[in-house]
């Protein structure tokens, strides 16, 4: 069961990308679901973090060419978080709920 919940926050990207990391996070007793889901939380909140000055260089910005790369730097900051977060999401399920070797 530890599995699928641990990978269910990364997979929430899919449904509920804020709400079910938070949930598992503070109801789960597991540290091993816990760490997961706020290893999820933070990789849904971090493209949002990274837009707030992307926003706001990007409404300061004279060139029109800027506009378009910071457009373009955050659609590949946020395709990687979806990226890595469905590449964690299967690397938990497929490791079995074992921890990780660091």
């Amino acid at each position: 069961m530890r599995p699928v919940l641990a990978s269910l926050s990364y997979f929430s990207i899919f449904f509920a990308p804020f709400l079910l990391p938070v949930v598992v996070w503070f109801v789960s007793n597991d540290a091993y679901v816990r760490r997961h889901a706020g290893k999820a939380l933070f990789s849904h909140i971090f493209p949002i973090l990274a837009a707030i000055p992307m926003f706001y260089f990007m409404f300061t910005a004279q060139h029109p060419a800027s506009i378009l790369l910071y457009i373009i730097l955050f659609a590949v900051i946020y395709f990687g978080s979806f990226l890595y977060n469905i590449v964690q999401g299967i690397r938990v399920l497929s490791n079995g709920g074992w921890p990780e070797p660091y």
